[in-house]
């Protein structure tokens, strides 16, 4: 084995003075840094004067608000129709031939029986006469075998043949007469022309449509009441009805359905509008409204709703604490200008400029001078 060389020797800084200042150093940044962590748990910041004085700012909000109490009011079922003629007919031709004279004119008002237009009536005026002839004959045939059969000279069975053959001609003579009757169109009912669509000379086959009869005393408006309405309507109830010409005319309920529409869930209602004057067409449309009760309701301004967290309608009042109260609200009557709503205590103090700044139970300080509430807060 070889000996160590003599002229190598291992550097060693046990004797050095900065061999331990190293360690030192890093034992004393180390505890530095422990003790500066640590003072914030042991030794908190104090808080911001400014930040401690926030909460205070925001729960002192300056709104506006208006002294309400509740009133009794009616309640309204409103809704939209149509009104309808109280009878409407197509009139048609009972018999066959040319337009021998029109003696009423389209939009003409027509009494009950009034002749419309005449048909020629040649052939059935013919058969009238051979029908009135062959009548009298069967009648001098029947007396003759009655006359014999009273002498002995004629059989029962005689007497029944001639009977028979009076009776047939006594009913060829009614079909004749109502042939020609026929020949005759007249009106059904008392109404208005609505429609004539026929011409002297024009030929009609029977059964085919030669006018229309419109009968508008009274009108009557159709409208649909929606399944949670239904309990609030009831015949005999009085409506106003205000027809989109403006015209406003008081009727009466006279039918409320009972089975509900499949499609819209609503039931069919009709009001009778009297309409002696003629003044109000058919087919206009008209808003219907009905008293259903009463209730006790606040009138507001649209401005002053807001919604909840949980996106229900109401307003922000001032309790007895002055602070805000969101309340729920129901519509119950709407107006021009404004609405009626249920839901609200009988006296409200009614936040109505800056309700939208405060937060449900946050202290307010409010003010009826609208000026003096910062719109912007």
């Amino acid at each position: 084995m070889a000996s160590p060389d003599p002229s190598k020797q291992t550097l060693t800084f046990n004797t050095d003075r900065g061999a331990s200042r190293s360690k030192w150093v890093a034992v004393i940044l180390g505890l530095a840094m422990v003790g500066w962590m640590a003072s914030g748990i042991i030794l908190p910041t104090p808080e911001d004067d400014s930040e401690a004085a926030l909460p205070s700012v925001r729960s002192a909000v300056t709104v506006a608000t208006t002294n309400s109490t509740a009133e009794e009011i009616q309640q309204i079922f409103s809704a939209e129709g149509q009104a309808q003629p109280d009878r409407i007919t197509e009139i048609r031709a009972e018999s066959s031939g040319p337009v021998a004279e029109l003696v009423a004119r389209k939009g003409q008002y027509v009494q009950q029986g009034d002749v419309i237009a005449r048909i020629q009536d040649t052939d059935q005026r013919a058969q009238l006469t051979v029908a009135e002839e062959d009548l009298a004959r069967a009648q001098r045939e029947f007396d003759n075998a009655e006359a014999l059969r009273e002498r002995g000279n004629a059989t029962a069975d005689r007497v029944t043949t001639a009977r028979a053959a009076l009776a047939a001609a006594q009913a060829q003579l009614t079909r004749a007469t109502e042939a020609l009757d026929n020949t005759v169109i007249r009106a059904p009912f008392a109404g208005r022309l609505s429609a004539l669509d026929i011409d002297e000379g024009e030929f009609v086959q029977a059964g085919g449509s030669v006018a229309e009869v419109l009968d508008s005393d009274p009108l009557t408006v159709v409208i649909q009441i929606p399944q949670q309405a239904l309990s609030g309507i009831r015949e005999g109830q009085p409506a106003q009805v205000e027809f989109i010409t403006g015209e406003q005319r008081i009727g009466e309920i006279n039918f409320v359905g009972i089975n509900a529409d499949s499609a819209t869930r609503t039931f069919r209602a009709e009001v009778i509008v009297p309409n002696s004057d003629l003044a109000l067409p058919s087919g206009i449309s008209a808003q219907v409204r009905v008293a259903t009760g009463s209730a006790v309701a606040h009138f507001i301004s649209p401005a002053t709703l807001s919604l909840g967290p949980d996106g229900a309608l109401g307003v922000m009042i001032v309790d007895e604490n002055s602070r805000a109260r969101f309340t729920p609200i129901t519509i119950l009557r709407a107006q021009t200008d404004g609405i009626w709503v249920g839901g609200l205590p009988e006296q409200a103090q009614i936040i109505t400029v800056g309700q939208g700044f405060v937060s449900n139970n946050q202290p307010v300080t409010p003010v009826t001078d609208t000026s003096l509430v910062e719109v912007t807060q």
